[in-house]
């Protein structure tokens, strides 16, 4: 039978997950109003271990009280930028040494499982109703979709971040070598 881990295991647990763990990511989140989207894009960026998050557009900032409801204090954890256009995000994200993956459902993505994600990579998320605006796809190095077979058009932005996140760092785990202390 299986048991919640103690907070001590936990902390072990995350520092094997660490070790195995060189790539840098970052995200680019272009005008995603809602607090609890943005919250639970912060916490799942905290999660994750991105570096750097970019918020372009009308984004909302971590600092709007209701963020926190969701973010749960991840969003102390994080360091973050707003600037006034994706542009400007993207070219911040290729001086900070990341190549820029989009997220979306767009002509000539590739499938996510697929796309390339490997080494320093900053993704980026688009707005709730419309995803990414024309001129983020446009300064992209490429774009990746997350594949549905379901019924919906779309996923919820933070919901579609924490699975390009998760499979970013899912590729970078899967080749990674097993930590000594793994092999005992």
């Amino acid at each position: 039978m299986s048991t919640q881990l103690r907070p001590t295991d936990v902390k072990r647990l995350n520092r094997h997950w660490r070790q195995r763990t060189q790539g840098r990511v970052g995200l680019i989140v272009e005008s995603v109003t809602q607090p609890f989207n943005l919250g639970s894009i912060l916490r799942t960026c905290a999660a994750f271990g991105v570096e750097a998050l970019w918020l372009s557009g009308n984004a909302i900032e971590p600092t709007h009280p209701q963020v926190g409801k969701t973010a749960l204090g991840s969003e102390k954890k994080l360091r973050w930028e707003k600037l006034r256009t994706s542009a400007e995000a993207v070219t911040a994200a290729r001086e900070a040494g990341f190549r820029v993956v989009a997220i979306e459902l767009a002509t000539g993505a590739a499938p996510l499982h697929e796309a390339p994600l490997e080494g320093d990579v900053c993704l980026a998320v688009g707005a709730e109703d419309h995803g990414c605006s024309p001129a983020l796809l446009a300064a992209a190095d490429s774009v990746a979709f997350i594949p549905q077979i379901g019924r919906v058009g779309s996923l919820n932005v933070a919901v579609a971040t924490a699975i390009a996140v998760a499979e970013t760092r899912r590729r970078e785990w899967q080749a990674a070598p097993v930590p000594a202390e793994d092999g005992a």
